[in-house]
């Protein structure tokens, strides 16, 4: 039976991710399994079987042919939907900048996952941050809940006819993916209300008008298709506010301020994470909280485009932020801590940023870190001008 008032149900991330793309009416499933996202193309290749869900499930021989599909799919104005992992990604990757550069309106989830070699199933963030540049919209969900809940939401946002770009939402590999928690699900209904008609997403294929895409065009072209990208990435993030703030309103789940933020509001030091890891910083701020110290946390639940007034709105009157990143750029530093200095310089922040990398390869990540790194830069053993590498609990 299809869900017909609203319910809950305890529900890995990916079996609720499975959930909300099958009440978002999804059209074309392309999709090849890969560790740990499996599950979702397998739920829903079983709703489909199930008479729950009326789409094209099309079995590729690769991720590559994956997002090609997808491709395909989308431009001639089915909703598309597809998954993905660490390794599938990266041999995914080259098409996932024809389809933002073609502008087509696909929805897929990035099950994060550390990248080899050595071989390696857990979750980090460097396959997520790959696609910073494609002109994707990047989501980063912290639990099953708000998997869900982005789901839905991704699948409005890139369907809007001033923005048509594509969506990613990505969580964490296991953390997340394979854990099982209480999802409050939206009726059918209400995600059909919610949602607009498919039957309004303009196909960039008309057989009565056949045309060639992906030719060689002038230099200029390909420089004004990237500066359009740019134009309207920059404008989505009125409407990304704006989307969540209605599901807010049907919900009571807050969206609309495109970061997650605890405790902020007259803390001196705050914690910034994204994913999983994100849960075990808010427990951080509670036990560093009742020992009298004024600390908040802030995730970002919006990688792309960042969302800078929010950013700045929680950094405003803090002393420090300490950056915690599970992704490494090589010879530069915490990859999130890159985006939150760089706010700092162009902005003109009174404040010390910290670059603290943690999590690489699946390595877990909890309070006590967060804690163990606060106390430590308190004491001034590190200053802001180093990585700091975090390694179970000890520094390396």
């Amino acid at each position: 039976m299809s869900i017909t008032s609203r319910v809950k149900k305890v529900l890995t991330g990916n079996h609720a991710t499975a959930y909300a793309v099958m009440q978002a009416r999804v059209d074309v499933i392309p999709a090849y399994p890969i560790t740990p996202q499996t599950t979702i193309v397998e739920k829903l290749d079983e709703f489909i079987e199930n008479g729950l869900l009326d789409a094209s499930m099309i079995r590729v021989e690769s991720e590559h042919s994956a997002m090609a599909a997808a491709i395909g799919a989308s431009a001639a104005g089915a909703r598309t939907y597809t998954a993905t992992s660490s390794h599938g990604l990266l041999y995914m990757y080259e098409n996932l900048w024809w389809a933002a550069n073609a502008r087509l309106p696909i929805v897929a989830t990035f099950v994060t996952r550390a990248i080899g070699p050595p071989w390696n199933i857990w979750s980090d963030h460097q396959d997520i941050f790959t696609l910073r540049d494609t002109g994707w919209i990047l989501f980063m969900a912290k639990n099953a809940q708000e998997a869900y809940d982005l789901t839905i939401q991704a699948f409005k946002i890139a369907e809007n006819p001033n923005i048509r770009l594509p969506v990613g939402v990505g969580y964490d590999g296991f953390y997340t993916s394979h854990t099982s928690e209480p999802v409050e699900m939206l009726s059918q209904d209400e995600v059909d209300s919610f949602l607009p008609d498919k039957r309004a997403i303009k196909p960039l294929l008309d057989p009565e008008h056949p045309y060639t895409i992906g030719n060689l065009p002038d230099a200029s072209f390909n420089f004004l298709i990237r500066k359009n990208m740019w134009s309207s990435m920059e404008s989505s993030l009125d409407y990304i506010r704006k989307v969540g703030y209605e599901y807010y309103l049907l919900t009571g789940r807050n969206y609309g301020d495109l970061v997650d933020k605890y405790r902020t509001d007259d803390a001196e030091t705050i914690f910034v994470s994204i994913g999983a890891m994100a849960n075990e910083g808010i427990v951080a701020v509670d036990k560093l909280r009742a020992r009298g110290v004024k600390v908040g946390h802030m995730a970002l639940r919006l990688l792309r485009p960042f969302p800078t007034a929010e950013v700045l709105d929680v950094l405003d009157g803090a002393d420090r932020v300490i950056v915690f990143s599970r992704a490494l750029s090589m010879g530069k530093g915490g990859v999130l801590f890159t985006e939150l200095a760089d706010l700092a310089y162009r902005y003109h922040l009174d404040i010390d940023v910290y670059d603290v990398v943690v999590g690489l390869s699946g390595v877990e990540v909890v309070d006590n870190d967060f804690i163990k790194i606060f106390r430590d830069v308190s004491e001034g053993v590190f200053d802001n001008k180093e990585t700091i590498f975090l390694l179970g609990g000890k520094y390396v």
